[in-house]
């Protein structure tokens, strides 16, 4: 494993996440930090929320409120209802980092969330790829103890994408492989990693950065609610911590992240790529 605490690539132009807040970068204090832990579960609450609301508020518009708990049980639901509901969840972990960089920081996002881009971000590609290929290897030896694997495995791409056909597919593909990275990163990468490497940062170089890593990539696991994609979702939300604290940005995770989902939207349009799936984040 790197060294979590030293520079960040040259390539970067940028100093590691451990570097930054040694600095003073926000969250500047540990008081700061719980502040921002706060935010961010009122974005993460206030998303569910709003996701419920959106999905009220399109369920009237297309005439489909007295359904709407019906519609919400399907594998498949309608693009209304996956567009709506992203669109709130989102709007929820957007506002938590506003709140973050707004009460308790600069008001920069680029300055207090690394949402900064270089061309060297670009190995994203490469890291979002490799992602999927390692998820899909470790599931190798536990598909053959699990009824319906398969179909288990790709049931929340399909949730996601299933019930969607030509514009509307595309639309969805779209918030899939743009909007999820840049909002989901904002707010695990963003407000989440930054936050507990700060309050962690006193149990030492190693201990605190890496307890750091593993905690937001859990996280990122358990807040997709998926039971059996847990392991692959954790491991690779672990991987873009890693990275996220390495560059002290956000660049290079929101196309690794892109990438990851470009392949599971990909598998959901030709069927499964060899052994990939398209686990989706």
């Amino acid at each position: 494993m790197p060294v979590l605490g030293g520079q960040a690539d040259p390539g970067s132009g940028d100093a590691s996440l451990g570097a930054e807040l040694a600095a003073g970068a926000a969250p500047s204090t540990n008081s700061a930090a719980w502040t921002w832990l706060l935010f961010a579960a009122m974005g993460f609450v206030g998303g569910q929320v709003a996701a419920a609301i959106f999905a009220s508020i399109a369920a009237a518009i297309s005439g489909n409120t007295s359904s709407l708990t019906a519609i919400a049980k399907l594998s498949e639901p309608p693009t209304w209802y996956v567009v709506s509901t992203l669109i709130g969840l989102w709007a929820g972990f957007f506002g938590s980092a506003w709140l973050a960089t707004g009460v308790r920081g600069t008001r920069s996002l680029g300055r207090d969330l690394g949402l900064r881009f270089r061309w060297i971000d670009l190995v994203g590609v490469v890291i979002g790829v490799g992602g999927q290929f390692l998820v899909a290897l470790m599931y190798v030896p536990i598909s053959h103890h699990v009824h319906d694997f398969n179909q288990r495995f790709d049931a929340p791409s399909q949730r996601l994408t299933g019930g969607s056909h030509g514009p509307s597919f595309a639309l969805i593909a779209l918030l899939t492989v743009v909007g999820a990275p840049f909002f989901e990163e904002l707010f695990f990468r963003g407000v989440l990693l930054r936050s507990l490497a700060r309050l962690f940062g006193v149990l030492g170089r190693w201990v605190g950065p890496l307890l750091a890593v593993i905690l937001t990539g859990v996280l990122f696991g358990l807040a997709h609610a998926e039971s059996l994609q847990l392991l692959g979702l954790a491991t690779f939300g672990i991987i873009l911590s890693v990275v996220s604290y390495r560059t002290g940005r956000l660049g290079m995770n929101m196309v690794a992240h892109a990438s990851f989902n470009a392949v599971a939207v990909a598998a959901a349009v030709i069927g499964p790529l060899g052994v990939l799936h398209g686990a989706v984040l």
